[in-house]
């Protein structure tokens, strides 16, 4: 839509090649403007205060000042803005730590263009983003974790039938698998799903289950 602002990203990451990728990325989508680059987390906080992006890609390590650093100094000044970290595979209790200083999302470095853009305009709108490759122990680790987006907001009604596919959603089941457990069609299933999506406002089913387990949906079993 011609109407709606344009969306100003800064970068921040210690990987020239990797920005200069990002950029490239962002540069050919309409609606979102990269405004500026960042080598580490003091650079970006200067950049900030230059430029006054609505949303930042930080690196969660970075030398000099990291992303976590930057995100709690950000929720100081600038508590609007919101943040997206950046991780490698290895990293779930930098991301955990990443959200508790008040970062709206994270994304792997190897997400594609597609989540990069969603994850961008889901942060600006002022909702959470899960990366959506994000393993079952970091969806539980997040679930367990003092962050917790959903505790100010009202409370979401869900039926029987909603909740016994939402149980079934956060035991990894397929939208098949579930539907043969409850006699319904897969087609049927995945109606739920989005339904269940819409209600919990989340983009994704490593969303779903967060907010399952954060708000007493399902509980996990302990091993």
């Amino acid at each position: 839509m011609h109407n709606e602002a344009v969306i100003k990203v800064v970068i921040a990451d210690d990987h020239e090649i990797f920005r200069d990728g990002i950029s490239l990325m962002l540069g050919k989508e309409q609606g979102i403007q990269l405004v500026g680059q960042a080598a580490n987390g003091q650079q970006l906080l200067a950049l900030v205060e230059d430029v006054h992006p609505d949303v930042v890609i930080t690196d969660i390590t970075m030398p000099v000042m990291d992303g976590i650093e930057v995100a709690r100094s950000l929720m100081v000044t600038h508590k609007e803005m919101a943040v997206i970290g950046l991780s490698m595979f290895d990293e779930d209790n930098l991301i955990i730590d990443m959200l508790e200083a008040g970062a709206k999302g994270y994304l792997l470095k190897n997400a594609d263009k597609g989540e990069i853009i969603e994850a961008v305009k889901t942060v600006y709108r002022g909702e959470q983003y899960y990366c959506r490759h994000t393993t079952t122990k970091l969806t539980a680790m997040i679930a367990r974790s003092k962050f917790n987006p959903y505790k100010d907001k009202p409370r979401v009604e869900f039926n029987d039938r909603e909740k016994e596919i939402i149980a079934l959603i956060c035991q990894e089941c397929t939208n098949k698998e579930i539907g043969d457990k409850l006699f319904l069609s897969a087609r049927t299933v995945e109606g739920y799903r989005l339904k269940i999506l819409e209600k919990m406002n989340v983009k994704n089913s490593v969303g779903l289950v967060i907010y399952a387990i954060k708000n007493g949906l399902y509980t996990v079993k302990e091993t």
